[in-house]
């Protein structure tokens, strides 16, 4: 194709993708809003010396100030700060939170949760004297994203017990329509998947909340269910994205900078399954992907495959941390020009099935790692076979129907 050709195509997505932007953003009003607005629940809560909450700086009103201290301005006494991967106040690193102290601004003891089993979550509440636990994260729409999954172990944990979750609900920020990938195989459970739910799930966290409780916690409890409540958002719909949505973005976790990398996250996040940098330790995490034995063939490859919705260009970059730290690497920059057609999971099968053609000698896959991220074996093995995009995504086909048909009896919007 000549150049002229390519920019024409170019110039007609991203005009695409400016047109289709919504210009009469009406804000939505989040779980935590509906809750401060509801003088009964709220009265309740004050009369509570009990309470306990999962927060981070996602857990925040559109004003940026976090819900305890806004629960608290509201004569809420909070028990206890409960923190998730990478901890209240989200800067630890991925793989690590914090707790084990007192929050200066509240006076609240803070406790982590993370990498805790349900039993040890359960201990932590009671210790702390816990009866009612307001869940608030802002979950990014990828089942490897690890806030649902304490959700999930501490709705394990309180099942049978008198102890009261209440999830306040967050958009999905990469829409509530697209879902996308194979299905977790319960043989490959861990703190990145637990349930049988495929990559990109496109459901809120209470949602996923009431679909946990009723369809797999049981399994896990003995048939016993946790007491839980959802306040709904209002104003969410479907098929908007978090720029959508008249609410300021707060990064969820230190390597999930901007809402592009949300975007591509179901799928590029897969590369850190292997000995391909993932862009931790530079600007663009999960959009610049590369390794030292990379060259300019994977650009011009990539570029060739005419996927929809987004663009490339040759990258070098030098890892600050993680995977090839100081030194030089060599890859591709992933660009979104329309999201509306956009499939980050079949974008990054694409990349690696191109990335073996390539270099079939280099590319290695860390099976304990980028199986549990996929949730099985199938993607790998399928692409150390030879098979190609299409015949990869469509041997997860019938079992995403499947999950589908579930699905739908849980959406709330």
């Amino acid at each position: 194709m000549q150049l002229t050709g390519v920019l024409a195509i170019l110039g007609a997505e991203l005009a695409l993708a400016a047109a289709t932007s919504r210009t009469d953003v009406v804000p939505v009003k989040l779980g935590i809003q509906g809750l401060l607005e509801n003088a009964k629940e709220l009265r309740s809560l004050q009369k509570n010396h009990g309470v306990g909450i999962v927060t981070n700086p996602t857990g925040s009103l559109p004003n940026l100030i976090n819900d305890v201290y806004v629960l608290q301005s509201e004569n809420v006494t909070i028990n206890s700060i409960f923190s998730p991967e990478q901890g209240l106040n989200g800067a630890q690193q991925a793989g690590s939170s914090s707790g084990g102290y007192i929050d200066p601004q509240s006076g609240v003891p803070v406790q982590t949760l993370y990498a805790l089993t349900p039993q040890q979550m359960l201990a932590s509440f009671r210790n702390q004297s816990v009866d009612t636990i307001l869940f608030d994260l802002q979950d990014v729409g990828a089942r490897f994203y690890t806030y649902v999954w304490t959700m999930a172990w501490i709705m394990e944990g309180i099942a049978g017990t008198n102890i009261t979750l209440i999830v306040l609900d967050r958009p999905n920020p990469i829409n509530g329509i697209d879902v996308e990938g194979p299905l977790l195989n319960m043989n490959y459970t861990s703190g990145v998947g637990l349930f049988p739910i495929p990559l990109q799930h496109g459901m809120t966290i209470g949602e996923l909340a009431l679909m946990f409780n009723d369809k797999f916690i049981p399994n896990h409890t003995r048939g016993r269910k946790a007491k839980v409540e959802v306040v709904w958002m209002e104003g969410w719909t479907r098929d908007m994205y978090y720029d959508d949505t008249g609410l300021p973005f707060i990064l969820p976790s230190a390597n999930l900078p901007t809402l592009d990398s949300v975007i591509v996250y179901p799928g590029t996040g897969l590369i850190e399954g292997t000995n391909i940098s993932e862009g931790r330790g530079t600007t663009k995490p999960f959009q610049l992907l590369g390794a030292a034995w990379i060259d300019w063939h994977l650009a011009q490859a990539m570029q060739s495959e005419n996927l929809p919705g987004t663009a490339w260009r040759e990258a070098a970059f030098m890892p600050e941390f993680d995977k090839y730290a100081n030194q030089t690497a060599t890859g591709v920059e992933l660009y979104i020009t329309n999201r509306s057609i956009f499939n980050p999971l079949r974008t990054t099968i694409a990349l690696l099935v191109n990335v073996r053609k390539l270099y079939p000698s280099k590319l290695e896959f860390i099976p304990d790692d980028f199986d549990v991220l996929s949730g099985s074996s199938y993607i790998r093995t399928a692409i150390e076979a030879g098979k190609n995009t299409n015949e990869i995504v469509t041997g997860w086909q019938e079992e995403l129907r499947s999950f589908m048909q579930l699905r739908a009896k849980y959406l709330h919007y």
